[in-house]
C-alpha cells in the first residue's frame, strides 16, 4: 500500500473514527443535525446526564465534528459538516443490508 495513503488512513482512525466510537456521540451527531442545541437540550433530549453530553462534546469538538457559538453565558452547538450525517446514513445501510444477509442465512439453516 502506499504510505501517504496509510498515513491518510491513520490520520482518519484517530480524528474521525475515534470521535464516532461512542454511540452517544452518533446520536448526538444526530440530534445537532436537526438543529444546534446547547448542552441542557441534547441532555435532555438523549436522555443522558448532562456531564456526560459535556465530555462527550469535548472529544466531538476536538475531532472538529461540532462548532460552537457562544450566547452569552452559555455555548450552542452545531453540526460542524453535514457530510457526517451521509456518512453515517451509509453505514446504517450497510448494517442493515448485513443484517438482512444474516437473516435470509438464519432462514436458509432453519
Amino acid at each position: 500500500m502506499d504510505e501517504s495513503f496509510e498515513q491518510e488512513v491513520n490520520l482518519l482512525h484517530a480524528s474521525i473514527c475515534q470521535g464516532l466510537s461512542d454511540p452517544k456521540r452518533i446520536l448526538m451527531l444526530y440530534a445537532l443535525y436537526e438543529r444546534p442545541m446547547h448542552v441542557n437540550e441534547l441532555a435532555e433530549a438523549l436522555h443522558v446526564p448532562q456531564p456526560t453530553v459535556s465530555r462527550h462534546l469535548k472529544v466531538l469538538r476536538e475531532r472538529q465534528l461540532v462548532e460552537t457559538r457562544r450566547e452569552g453565558p452559555s455555548v450552542q452547538y452545531s453540526l460542524a459538516d453535514e457530510r457526517v450525517i451521509a456518512a453515517l446514513d451509509i453505514l446504517r445501510a450497510v448494517l442493515l443490508g448485513t443484517l438482512s444477509r444474516q437473516g435470509m442465512l438464519a432462514d436458509e439453516m432453519d
